[in-house]
């Protein structure tokens, strides 16, 4: 059994080296600096892992690691058969073979070549990102050529060698499969670097409240032992659906889930492979889409050929953008689906003044509704005012929102689970309070619950913004609340689609609980007491304000006008 905790803190070193290693060559946050941060530590993930394949066949076939690595017979066509999900690598590409050359003046260049082999080989062409149009994104680029000045490339790439090579722990080998330990050094790495930019802001779901979605959309009912098609629009760097992943587990096909994903954002796709290949998740890498989800959808039912239609899915998770300026897009997205009911409620408006309000999020979840199978489920993450926004503009009665017409919808249809409201800045990059609406869309009994979770976590400071972290027991208390549908006051209510309706549509829990007024007995000597204590109170208040009133009064008749 590996210590974790050791193995964590020296994964972690690693990148605090490389990051500084950055920062002494003038790239501290910058984009060259994640990339290349990012490159590098794949690069030793997959290295080591490939050693650690290659000890275990030589192992398991009997025969010389190094008749392995020379591929010997061919040894190494029957290498990668048997670790098929992994990257392919060539003895060559490892820091074992590159560190005799480290002596080199074109050591760099050499690193370089290794990493471009890799992105090249035949057998990795599934590991490359696809953008909607249709462009392959290789694994690896040349980081130090693209980056470096030509002075200091060979010392910058010996600066990284003298580091990975360091026998300090054996990253492929004894965290194979630890889905909770990888998922806690991928937030590690990208913390600096998942930041908002781009046309989108990219939210990164914290991994703990990742977990509790994906405990509640998989056990809302039981799974069977088959494979599941789960789709996250708006994937950012995975968290919300590899958690999902993850909690759907293992089967007789191996892991249930086949992951889709698309996102607009190239680092964000980046990030998202990184996690993939972290947690093994191979054969769903070449349903990873870079592009944009709302105009150019590209995930069909027949893969690749558009006419076919849009996918559905069993399962779809999704934290969207919730405001920002796609004026550009805008009257493509409502032109291009006018005909269709992908977009029911209709697209929000460009305003006239500030256009980064545009609530794009309200296509996502349109989006979402539309490509859930019809015994599907979802969780999506809305901003807390989408529960009960009803009117446009003010007093504008008659003419419903957007957000009150996607209610509607969703409630007429009988499609709501429920909804969790979560505590204020439960996301350290935005102060906007965030819901979690959950969908299914066999929940036709109507049993639906509302949980008010906004009172719980920890206030903590996270650089220049507040946190709030909601402790495990807390977490805990959440899920079980909702999977066993328990109702508690002032915290969960049970409600049905007609109360719903009764509310306007309203998903906003406090508008359900029971309002309860405490009666308290009182003695008659116990009710003169209060009576008498209330009295006195009032009088100091009476008293405090004609004094008050003296005061004022007096430094009035002392003002004089000064011409």
């Amino acid at each position: 059994m590996p210590n974790y905790v050791e193995l964590e803190k020296n994964i972690k070193s690693i990148i605090d080296y490389l990051q500084g290693l950055c920062n002494t060559n003038g790239l501290s946050n910058t984009a060259a600096e994640e990339i290349i941060v990012t490159s590098v530590f794949l690069y030793k993930f997959l290295n080591d892992k490939f050693i650690a394949n290659l000890k275990r066949f030589s192992s398991e076939m009997d025969i010389s690691i190094e008749d392995v690595k020379k591929n010997k017979n061919n040894y190494l066509d029957a290498f990668y058969d048997t670790f098929s999900r992994d990257v392919a690598f060539a003895y060559e590409d490892t820091i074992e073979y590159l560190v005799s050359y480290l002596g080199d003046e074109d050591f760099y260049i050499k690193f370089e070549d290794a990493l471009i082999r890799i992105s090249s080989y035949p057998r990795n062409e599934d590991f490359s990102i696809e953008t909607a149009e249709g462009e392959k994104k290789p694994l690896f680029t040349r980081i130090i050529s693209e980056y470096i000045p030509q002075p200091k490339r060979n010392a910058f790439a010996k600066n990284i060698f003298s580091y990975i090579t360091v026998d300090r722990f054996d990253f492929g080998e004894t965290v194979d499969g630890n889905y909770d330990f990888f998922s806690t050094i991928f937030e590690y790495l990208i913390q600096n670097y998942n930041v908002a930019s781009g046309t989108y802001a990219e939210y990164f779901t914290p991994q703990a409240l990742s977990s509790a979605i994906a405990k509640i959309l998989v056990h809302m009912s039981p799974v069977e032992d088959e494979i599941y098609e789960v789709y996250d629009p708006s994937a950012g760097s995975g968290s919300l659906v590899l958690h999902l992943a993850n909690e759907l587990g293992d089967g007789k096909f191996g892991n249930k889930a086949r992951v889709f994903t698309q996102d607009i954002s190239q680092k964000s796709s980046r990030f998202l492979r990184i996690n993939m290949l972290l947690n093994g998740l191979k054969e769903s890498l070449q349903n990873i889409i870079e592009g944009d989800t709302l105009t150019n959808p590209s995930h069909f039912k027949t893969a690749g050929d558009q006419s076919s239609g849009l996918k559905k899915f069993d399962f779809i998770t999704s934290n969207p953008p919730f405001n920002t300026d796609f004026s550009s897009t805008r009257n493509e997205i409502e032109n291009n689906w006018k005909n269709t009911t992908r977009f029911f409620a209709g697209i929000p408006n460009i305003p006239p003044k500030n256009k980064k309000s545009m609530s794009i999020y309200l296509c996502f979840i349109q989006h979402v509704l539309y490509s859930l199978k019809d015994d599907g489920k979802a969780a999506i993450v809305v901003p807390t005012g989408f529960l009960n926004a009803q009117y446009k503009g003010k007093g504008e009665k008659g003419k419903i929102s957007l957000e009150g017409k996607i209610r509607q919808q969703i409630i007429e249809k009988k499609w709501l689970r429920g909804v969790v409201s979560m505590p204020s800045n439960i996301f350290a990059n935005t102060n906007t309070n965030v819901s979690v609406l959950f969908i299914d869309k066999t929940n036709t009994n109507g049993e639906l619950l509302l949980i008010d979770a906004s009172k719980l976590g920890e206030k903590i400071k996270v650089g220049k913004n507040k946190k709030t972290v909601l402790r495990q027991d807390e977490l805990d208390k959440i899920v079980k609340t909702f999977i066993e549908h328990i109702v508690e006051e002032d915290f969960s209510v049970s409600v049905s689609y007609d109360q719903i309706k009764g509310k306007s549509y309203s998903f906003s829990p406090g508008q359900y609980f029971d309002v309860n007024i405490k009666n308290q007995e009182l003695t008659q000597e116990e009710f003169s007491a209060k009576i008498q204590e209330f009295s006195k109170n009032v009088g100091d208040l009476f008293e405090k304000g004609s004094s008050l009133e003296r005061e004022i009064k007096n430094i009035l008749k002392d003002i004089k006008y000064e011409g």
